[in-house]
């Protein structure tokens, strides 16, 4: 059975793909990895959130990894546009507070999600494959590359099925927004939507306001998450 929590913690880079610690556990392994083969310990990162020249996330968004990082992300947005906060009026970066998952007794928990856990997160990590999609077609050389990266980064045979289904499925929207069942919810799809890509293009920029729209979030509060990812983004050459 997918393991979708483990799907994300691949997807936002916490896990060294082909390892079994975390980056910063791993870092020698992933740079002997990179020299040795390149494309593999990039591989999800430049072919499925985004391609050439990106950002990577950082910090203690990297160390929190998956869901606690998307659903930490979204909680600091949402009590930051609640309190009335200037979107991105926080301290520089190097004196940032440590990200912490959401307190366990809100609905940004990934545990109070009504559909199970589990369930949620695979609709965390739709809602990426489709925001990383949102530049453009793929065409079949395209998506063979794909799989041939996919095959050299270490995912595992059924994420790696997963991937490539969701790859060849036409982005439904009203999928996407109904798997939301809370408010909440409705934050966290638009973060992990977000950290997927880095809008530069009309159509990035474009389904991500489509997005938010069809998820009814007020353009303040997409302020306050587009800040707050932001914050732990940084430049990084794929």
């Amino acid at each position: 059975m997918l393991d979708a929590r483990k799907l994300l913690d691949d997807l936002l880079g916490s896990k060294v793909p082909g390892t079994e610690g975390t980056v910063r556990d791993k870092a020698g392994q992933a740079a002997q990895m990179a020299r040795d083969n390149p494309l593999a310990a990039g591989a999800l990162a430049a072919v499925l959130l985004g391609t050439g020249a990106g950002r990577s996330i950082t910090g203690s968004a990297l160390k929190l990894g998956g869901m606690a990082a998307v659903a930490g992300l979204a909680y600091k947005a949402y009590q930051n546009y609640k309190n009335g906060d200037q979107p991105g009026s926080a301290a520089p970066a190097s004196t940032q507070p440590e990200l912490l998952p959401p307190p366990s007794d809100t609905p940004f928990h990934p545990a109070q999600a009504p559909q199970g856990e589990g369930e949620f997160a695979l609709a965390v990590a739709r809602a990426m494959i489709a925001a990383a999609r949102a530049d453009g077609h793929i065409d079949a050389a395209e998506r063979a590359r794909i799989a041939d990266k996919l095959q050299l980064s270490g995912i595992g045979a059924e994420a790696e099925e997963f991937l490539l289904a969701e790859i060849d499925k036409p982005v439904d929207l009203d999928a996407l927004v109904n798997a939301a069942q809370t408010d909440a919810q409705k934050v966290e799809l638009y973060t992990a939507s977000r950290l997927a890509i880095e809008p530069r293009t009309r159509a990035e920029r474009g389904y991500l306001d489509m997005l938010a729209g069809r998820l009814k979030l007020p353009d303040a509060l997409v302020d306050h998450i587009e800040a707050t990812v932001s914050e732990v983004k940084t430049d990084a050459a794929v």
